[in-house]
């Protein structure tokens, strides 16, 4: 029998999705090499925002359509633990509706020793995977989230913070034979904290830098950014900074039950840009969040005109079921929130495409993702730019490149020892800074 497993939403989501596949492996499944050919089609769904759920279902009904005869079709993941019978009833056409804790294979999976942690049944943290397919992998730190934004529904359905040991982790990423391995979790700066741990995430960030040639981090709360952390992550290379800053305005915030100001997040980046001048910073924000007024949106418009960062997620405000924000009033209309995203994505673009320009003539040192594609430290993998390499570059290697041009997000680059003495000069910028964004957590 063969299996196709899609996959929607965040990188945790991602992690997930190749613990499934290493689940179906075991039980004598083999990957399909496209949906139409395979036996069991498993959708990996999102349910973070109402648009990531429309996607969601959009892609079963897609797949549904498109299996062949006596396939049967599975939807697991946060939009079927979410809504599993209300999802089951109105889509006949799916076979099963799995949440969190229910094995896809009959046969029983024992994990081992739960270490006291209340955990499912069956409990994908835990679960081996497979070896990384590309010369970058995820790696998922923790499950669940102790917070309580008043946007976000997470935590009613992925639970408390459960952080993984360190020496499991460390297992993980020696299986995983990555080059790059990039840390995620729904607070990633609180790893360890639940096991009484504080802080150890520097322990853990340290740790991976010593087995793999990079390692990165992905969603960190600014109010967890200390001086220590900053020192951390900028000593192993990588100075990239993923904030989870969502508004700047600090009534705003505080009806988001947020941590942070303007002033706080402004001072927290002129620090790592005191230490590591090179740093990439990304962040995100939601716009139209209920009681967002005109100089809540000017604040917003100034502080990333002022601030100029090298990434932005932008996502329109979305009514969660059992959320804090729910219950507020003071709505801003559909068609506001439209203006003010465009806005701000024209203002991000442009300081993309600026700061990608800049780095036009510099060297930088890439991975070799694919044929023709590779990224330095300023470019996570899956939602920033790319560099643009010759396709006879190996896969898995790294180069010391120089770059040539710039286009919107992406550069374009060619290895220090082919490029002679070749001048380089400004190359077109087209407009792709700012992403508006429906299934990424944090």
């Amino acid at each position: 029998m063969r299996y196709w497993v899609e996959t929607l939403g965040c990188p945790k989501n991602q992690v997930d999705s190749d613990k499934l596949s290493g689940r179906l492996a075991s039980g004598g499944l083999s990957p399909a090499a496209r949906p139409e050919a395979a036996d069991v089609v498993v959708v990996n769904t999102c349910a973070f925002v109402e648009a990531a759920r429309e996607e969601s279902i959009g892609v079963v009904l897609d797949l549904a359509a498109r299996r062949r005869p006596g396939a049967r079709l599975v939807v697991t993941g946060c939009l079927a633990e979410r809504y599993g019978a209300e999802l089951a009833a109105a889509l006949p056409e799916v076979d099963r509706v799995a949440g969190f804790g229910e094995d896809l294979l009959p046969t029983p999976v024992s994990l081992g020793p739960t270490r006291g942690a209340k955990v499912p049944a069956f409990d994908l943290l835990e679960l081996p995977r497979p070896p990384a397919s590309a010369p970058w992998a995820y790696l998922k730190v923790a499950e669940g989230c102790d917070r309580h934004c008043g946007f976000c529904a997470i935590p009613s359905f992925r639970g408390r913070q459960r952080s993984r040991h360190l020496d499991d982790l460390l297992a993980e990423v020696d299986a995983l034979g990555a080059r790059e391995v990039v840390l995620v979790a729904q607070d990633l700066a609180s790893y360890g904290r639940d096991l009484g741990r504080a802080g150890a995430i520097g322990e853990l960030v340290e740790a991976v830098a010593a087995r793999v040639d990079r390692v990165r981090l992905l969603y960190l709360y600014p109010s967890q950014l200390t001086d220590g952390l900053i020192d951390v992550i900028g000593a192993t290379g990588c100075a990239y900074f993923d904030l989870s800053l969502q508004h700047v305005s600090r009534p705003l915030l505080a009806a988001m039950r947020r941590w942070g100001s303007a002033e706080r997040y402004s001072e927290r980046i002129a620090r790592i840009r005191e230490r590591f001048p090179d740093a990439a910073l990304r962040s995100s924000f939601i716009v139209g969040y209920p009681g967002e007024t005109e100089e809540d949106h000017d604040r917003l418009l100034g502080w990333v005109g002022e601030e100029e960062l090298d990434w932005v997620g932008l996502f329109p405000f979305s009514v969660e079921e059992g959320t804090y924000a729910a219950g507020l009033g003071d709505q801003v209309p559909a068609g506001l929130v439209a203006e003010r995203l465009a806005e701000l994505g024209e203002l991000q673009d442009a300081i993309t495409a600026r700061r990608r320009t800049a780095l036009i003539g510099t060297r930088t040192r890439v991975l070799v993702d694919a044929p023709g594609v590779g990224r330095s430290h300023r470019e996570a993998p899956e939602i920033d730019g790319i560099i643009r390499l010759p396709a006879d570059l190996p896969v898995g290697t790294w180069q010391e490149v120089l770059v040539t041009g710039a286009e919107g997000p992406d550069l374009e680059a060619v290895p220090v020892a082919r490029a002679g003495g070749a001048g380089v000069g400004p190359a077109g910028v087209g407009a792709a800074g700012a992403r508006v964004e429906v299934g990424v957590g944090g």
